[in-house]
């Protein structure tokens, strides 16, 4: 199944639906630890998130230029809604030798609308990130997978690292 025409850049009049996909993305973690209780959609938190992220996105939303991308699905069902989000951006790290200008991309806010998936959309809009990150010089890509799309990354070529991902919250 082939959805390419389908796929088109996200825009800055996209981002409330940016976020409410990457809410269903957030939702759909779901198990104990993947998601602070602040980011759940019941909470009121998460209507101040996103009202304190809509004008950074839309700023990031409208520079084509930037090391910031989306790429979306229109929702054929509902006009004015996405089906599919793939968002991603370009990192510079300190080059080494199997990535000697540092490019890395990194995927973030995979999501299909409930109602659209299994119909192909996140597979196309994830290789047209993953054609944005070859046409900006990434040398490698990197996410992080729920057990549920890990199928769809493993069939792109994504395999697990060995060294493991630390955090701090600040």
């Amino acid at each position: 199944m082939r959805h390419m025409s389908l796929v088109r850049r996200a825009e800055p009049a996209d981002a409330p639906e940016v976020l409410r996909l990457r809410q269903v993305m957030i939702d759909s973690l779901g198990g104990p630890g993947d998601v602070s209780p602040e980011d759940t959609a019941g909470s009121d938190r998460s209507a101040d998130w996103h009202g304190e992220s809509l004008p950074g996105l839309r700023v990031r939303l409208g520079e084509p230029d930037g090391d910031f991308a989306a790429f979306v699905v229109d929702h054929p069902e509902r006009p004015g809604a996405l089906a599919a989000l793939v968002a991603g951006t370009i990192e510079y790290r300190i080059g080494r030798s199997a990535n000697p200008r540092g490019t890395v991309g990194f995927v973030f806010s995979v999501a299909t609308d409930p109602e659209a998936r299994r119909r192909g959309y996140a597979r196309a809009c994830m290789g047209e990130l993953l054609e944005w990150f070859r046409s900006r010089g990434a040398a490698q890509v990197q996410l992080t997978a729920s057990a549920q799309a890990r199928p769809l990354y493993d069939s792109l070529g994504f395999r697990p690292k060995p060294d493991p991902l630390l955090e701090l919250k600040l």
